[in-house]
């Protein structure tokens, strides 16, 4: 398992990939094969007494494969001790003894080698210190703090790797919250919603147990098919038009039951518009406002007209009433009442900003409640021609 760049007491070896040890093994190789080829071609050394070729590959396998294995060590250090604002000269000071002692290690190893082991000749220089006068140990603390800046650099990736995944993950995280949150809002929204209609149905209902008792059996028969389809269809988020126009054609009937014949409705949808998608109980608040807050305060009762459209990629649904108009309706707009509140909410929530309702005054009087939403036809086969309410 890979180790974080934020876990420090991970091991020099476990902290590398396979690939970063792959291309370290391959980086001093192919520096190798450069040092050595330049040692064997350098014209500059023809004085040099003759040895044979083996002795000057040998030692730079060794010096570059030596300075491989310490390459982890050094990559950890840079992890370990990285140059953050808080402590960095103590941690410099440290890197920088670390590597004056690997680099004499480095230059006494190959000079031992040359010396010892392979027996390079070499020519003398009168001194006390012959090392450091060919700048052997210098040389090699130049290696290690070109190792040493690597480290630094890998390290840094890393963390801002690491950063960048977290990022990442985070940002799905939250999408998906805010998916489930838009989900249960929408849920709420539409557990409120259907409490809401069938208070105000049972209402209707009540109001006329007295007059007409026939009237009051075709209601509730009215009311339970509509009580029906919203326990089979109500979780749903959307349906066709299709079928919401046929739950609303329910609920006009008891409307118009409610009113005794002095409710007119007439239902006018495009055909191209009945297979389109639409949230679930999206026409019901509106038609419901009409009723409460147009037809029925204006004396002799008055008209309901339902129209569906499309224009481009937009679906437009309307709902007019002849009563006396939002401004002399109370609590005629939009924000309010509890069915308006909660249809104005779903559409923002589903659809975004753009899409919402508006509620505006009607040429020759009344209202007119009109929601824009984006058009999208189902993928079921074309659904039969909608039903008329009203006799139209």
């Amino acid at each position: 398992m890979n180790a974080t760049p934020d876990s420090p007491d991970t091991g020099p070896i476990r902290g590398l990939r396979a690939r970063e040890i792959a291309l370290i093994v391959a980086f001093w190789t192919f520096l190798a094969v450069l040092i050595t080829a330049n040692r064997l071609t350098d014209p500059r050394a023809a004085d040099r007494p003759v040895a044979p070729a083996s002795g000057p590959i040998l030692l730079t396998l060794f010096e570059a494969y030596l300075w491989a294995a310490l390459t982890p060590v050094i990559f950890w250090l840079a992890r370990r001790f990285s140059l953050t604002r808080r402590q960095w000269f103590g941690r410099l000071v440290l890197l920088l003894a670390v590597g004056a002692g690997l680099a004499l290690f480095v230059t006494l190893a190959t000079t031992f080698l040359r010396n010892e082991v392979l027996e390079i000749p070499r020519r003398t220089r009168s001194g006390p210190m012959p090392l450091i006068e060919r700048f052997l140990f210098f040389n090699d603390f130049i290696m290690y703090l070109g190792v040493l800046a690597a480290g630094f650099a890998r390290d840094y990736f890393r963390r801002y790797e690491a950063r960048h995944q977290e990022a990442a993950r985070l940002q799905a995280e939250t999408a998906d919250l805010r998916a489930q949150l838009a989900e249960a809002q929408l849920a709420s929204l539409r557990m409120q919603l259907n409490p809401h209609f069938l208070f105000n149905t049972l209402h209707a209902i009540s109001a006329l147990v007295d007059r007409d008792p026939a009237g009051v059996r075709r209601m509730i028969a009215r009311l339970s098919e509509l009580l029906r389809s919203t326990l089979e269809e109500g979780a749903q988020p959307e349906r066709t038009l299709e079928r919401e126009v046929a739950f609303l054609s329910r609920y006009l009937e008891i409307m118009q039951l409610r009113f005794q014949g002095k409710l007119e409705v007439a239902l006018d949808i495009d055909p191209e518009a009945r297979t389109a998608l639409v949230p679930t109980l999206i026409l019901q608040p509106l038609v419901e406002n009409a009723v409460k807050h147009g037809i029925a305060n204006v004396r002799g009762g008055g008209r309901i007209d339902v129209r569906a459209r499309r224009e481009g990629d937009r679906l437009i649904l309307s709902v007019r009433d002849t009563g006396p108009g939002p401004a002399a309706a109370a609590g005629g707009g939009p924000s309010t009442g509890v069915g308006l509140r909660n249809t104005e909410e779903r559409l923002r929530q589903m659809y975004g900003e753009p899409q919402g309702l508006s509620l505006r005054p009607a040429e020759g009087g009344g209202a007119i409640a009109e929601i824009r939403m984006p058009y999208r036809p189902s993928a079921d086969a074309e659904a039969p021609p909608v039903a008329r309410a009203g006799g139209e």
